[in-house]
């Protein structure tokens, strides 16, 4: 994947007869660091907001550590140094059970600072993919946010209808994990 740009496969098609996303995952890899360097620690991180208030704070975030309350957002992998066997960390998100108090899930990846400045393009093979089942709906190898230490990489969405709808959305940040958690969700101008 490295060198290419996000894909994103059917942005606005719906999964099932008008029913939208249903049991969505994100999945991350990158190689471990160096023999004798500091590991590379990547996390996955969502962050859930109201329908009232769609690009406030987060109501919650989900992360390594967490899940959410209602048990519809949870961490099914997890890996502090990459290991190099592929996808280590996965998310699934559960959007045909989320609660209709929420309208939006913002997804995004943040890399640990521990050991000093670390950006992505210091991150060997490095890639996210989001899948619906077997149904591809994104893959990034973060070329095009290769100064950033965090990086927004897709938007889940409701509509009027109440089906949940996704948008490919990979920015950059400077940023450690904690600080991007509180940010990912907020208006870029």
């Amino acid at each position: 994947m490295r060198g290419r740009l996000a894909r994103t496969w059917g942005s606005d098609r719906v999964s099932g007869v008008g029913d939208g996303l249903g049991k969505v995952e994100v999945k991350l890899r990158w190689d471990p660091s160096p023999y004798g360097e500091p590991p590379r620690h990547l996390d996955i991180i969502a962050a859930t907001y109201s329908v009232d208030d769609p690009h406030g704070r987060p109501v919650y975030v989900v992360h390594h550590d967490s899940r959410s309350p209602d048990g519809t957002i949870n961490m099914t992998r997890h890996s502090e140094t990459g290991m190099g066997y592929g996808f280590v960390e996965a998310m699934v998100l559960e959007f045909d059970r989320v609660s209709s108090a929420y309208g939006r899930v913002v997804v995004g990846v943040g890399i640990h600072q521990d050991s000093g400045p670390r950006t992505f393009g210091e991150i060997a093979n490095a890639g996210v993919v989001v899948v619906e089942g077997y149904r591809p709906l994104l893959a990034d190898d973060f070329t095009t946010v290769a100064d950033a230490t965090a990086a927004t990489v897709v938007e889940f969405t409701r509509d009027e209808s109440g089906a949940w709808r996704f948008r490919g959305m990979v920015r950059g940040y400077d940023s450690d994990p904690v600080l991007f958690a509180a940010e990912m969700g907020t208006m870029r101008r």
